[in-house]
């Protein structure tokens, strides 16, 4: 995928998300179930990682079992038990590697690569547990109509530098703005703020995976597209919570 194909792709997914939350709590899991599968599958062909299909388990069942354990969580506060996840994720982590053979060529590399796909893939549960929260499928549409729209700014030519990467955060906050102002709930201060936090998190990933020749694989591309919308979740969830 070329620069402006993953991030119009990022832009979709944004927006199938804000979808989902409009149509009920199950599709928001739904949602986040698809954005984990997304990011397990080219995790590790987008980091180099050695032991494949081992890394890609380990960041499935982490991502799914996060988003397991935020929709059957009753109470307050809701993503208690994501510790527990990341903990047995861990583990699982480091008992993939135990079950490597051939002398376990870059070790540390490989751990290290699979604890952020863990954390990246159980981030994306924060969509679960934001439409659980008092604003609801309006904070969750709101939020992702800003990243859809930093996304999609990213995209034009003109955001290839610091001065589009900032345009692209001004624009998805003022998208968020202008979302919080049609949606029940979320007050447009609230929606300016999650939708500068999407357009930070859509600029700085932009950066970042500028950077990778390893986005020439179709399968790291997939992962890559899925990354930015998945880590939003849970930051939408800390600033929510924070502001509302």
């Amino acid at each position: 995928m070329t620069v402006t194909s993953r991030a119009v792709t990022t832009a979709v997914l944004a927006t199938l998300v804000a979808g989902a939350a409009y149509l009920g709590p199950l599709w928001s899991v739904g949602a986040s179930a698809v954005l984990v599968l997304l990011v397990a599958v080219g995790w590790a062909p987008l980091l180099r990682l050695p032991a494949d299909g081992a890394t890609t388990l380990v960041v499935l069942v982490a991502g799914l079992g996060g988003v397991a354990v935020t929709w059957f969580t009753e109470g307050e506060p809701v993503l208690r038990n994501l510790p527990l996840v990341i903990a047995f994720s861990l583990v699982l982590a480091f008992v993939a590697q135990m079950l490597r053979r051939g002398g376990r060529p870059r070790l540390v590399e490989s751990v290290s690569g699979t604890t952020a796909g863990i954390v990246v893939a159980v981030a994306a549960s924060g969509w679960v547990a934001t439409g659980r929260s008092d604003a609801g499928a309006g904070l969750v549409v709101t939020s992702a109509v800003g990243l859809a729209v930093a996304s999609a700014v990213s995209a034009l030519p003109v955001a290839g530098g610091w001065t589009g990467s900032l345009l692209a955060v001004v624009l998805g906050g003022a998208a968020g703005a202008g979302a919080a102002s049609v949606v029940p709930d979320v007050e447009p201060v609230q929606g300016l703020t999650v939708g500068l936090v999407a357009g930070l998190v859509a600029a700085a990933l932009r950066f970042l995976f500028d950077r990778q020749p390893a986005l020439a694989g179709r399968r790291a591309a997939v992962s890559a597209v899925a990354v930015p919308v998945a880590v939003t979740g849970i930051l939408v969830f800390v600033v929510g919570r924070v502001l509302l």
